[in-house]
């Protein structure tokens, strides 16, 4: 038993997860602090569909709750989470709703930040930090590990991490092989192009076109692009102004699940400020990522082959969804700025020899 005073045994523990897929890889360092605190806890994940595959294979969760589009909202998760007879929640994202619904699932102990209005709804309450009236910028993998080490956590290890299943990884490796992709005889380079978040996050997508051709030509790597449904028409651009071939992964059937195997085995990802980025760091991948609109403070993740593409403008980082004015954070991001990082962080791995300009 640990001497923190707050620290408390759990037979039953609920993690509600986030529902933006980088913060749910981010989550992961909390995930595995939780089970080395309460090793003999049944544990399970309260989580939306797009972030139930990054938790596939995850070894210190028991069970997975999709928490979809459910009939009855709210009160139909809570119904579904009173069955469980949890005893304690950790609640990482900061809605009300969350904490609504543990609360009326019956969760006697509700741990989480209070914040959105919801401090009543929680027995455990953690403070933000605020200056000026303002939250401070806090890593989100730092302030998910906060509700560990409230709880007793100890020693905690900060990496991320994700699993893959061997049924996947070999899905994955036919496709490849049927693409007239071999393993090992040129370097993968996968692309996305695309943001949940909103337009706002999003490079230009004949600039990302431009970065895959010299891929191709100056690096002799094979280039993938990939995203989700609603992305399809960004991906498409991609496509259309690159001038060398781009295997459409989405259009092959690379759902998220089977993303992260082939993640696994690129060699580097090229992406924005986006789940992706994460995956590719929880995999040991290098990436490099372009941010815009997004302060990087909020999601530091200290990825050692890690190359953030960002330029400084008077109006950003404005953390908008869509920009109000004309993009200049994007526009500015020339597409020679993210190749050099991306052909320089391919020779730093040892991957290949320095790109030469060959055109």
């Amino acid at each position: 038993m640990k001497n923190s005073a707050q620290h408390r045994q759990s037979e039953r523990l609920l993690v509600v997860m986030p529902s933006w897929v980088g913060d749910a890889v981010m989550a992961t360092p909390t995930l595995r602090a939780l089970r080395k605190l309460y090793p003999q806890a049944t544990i399970a994940a309260l989580a939306c569909a797009a972030v139930v595959p990054i938790l596939d294979g995850c070894p210190w969760i028991d069970r997975i709750i999709p928490a979809g589009s459910r009939k009855g909202g709210v009160f139909s998760v809570a119904r579904l989470l009173s069955a469980g007879k949890y005893d304690t929640a950790v609640l990482l994202p900061n809605s009300f709703r969350s904490a609504l619904m543990v609360m009326m699932a019956g969760v006697r102990h509700r741990v989480g930040y209070d914040r959105d209005h919801r401090g009543f709804l929680l027995t455990d309450r953690l403070v933000p930090l605020r200056r000026l009236g303002a939250f401070v910028p806090v890593p989100t993998l730092d302030y998910y590990l906060g509700l560990a080490r409230y709880l007793g956590a100890e020693d905690i290890d900060p990496a991320m991490q994700l699993f893959t299943q061997p049924q996947h990884e070999a899905e994955i490796e036919r496709l490849f092989a049927e693409q007239g992709y071999i393993a090992g005889k040129k370097q993968l380079v996968v692309m996305t192009p695309g943001a949940s978040y909103g337009d706002a996050k999003m490079w230009l997508p004949q600039r990302f076109a431009a970065v895959a051709d010299r891929c191709v030509r100056q690096l002799d790597a094979v280039v993938a692009v990939t995203g989700a449904a609603k992305e399809r028409q960004v991906i498409d651009n991609v496509v259309a102004h690159a001038t060398e071939p781009i295997l459409d992964l989405s259009r092959l059937g690379v759902d998220l699940i089977r993303f992260k195997s082939v993640v696994k085995r690129s060699s580097l990802v090229i992406t924005n400020d986006t789940g992706p980025r994460h995956i590719a760091a929880a995999m040991g991948v290098p990436v490099v990522s372009i941010f815009g609109p997004t302060d990087p403070a909020w999601t530091k993740i200290d990825h050692k082959d890690e190359r953030q593409v960002m330029v400084s403008v008077e109006c950003g980082p404005c953390q908008l969804k869509k920009c109000p004015l004309d993009h200049r954070c994007m526009e500015l991001i020339e597409a020679d700025m993210v190749f050099e990082e991306a052909a320089q962080l391919l020779a730093d791995r040892g991957a290949m020899a320095p790109f030469k300009d060959r055109t």
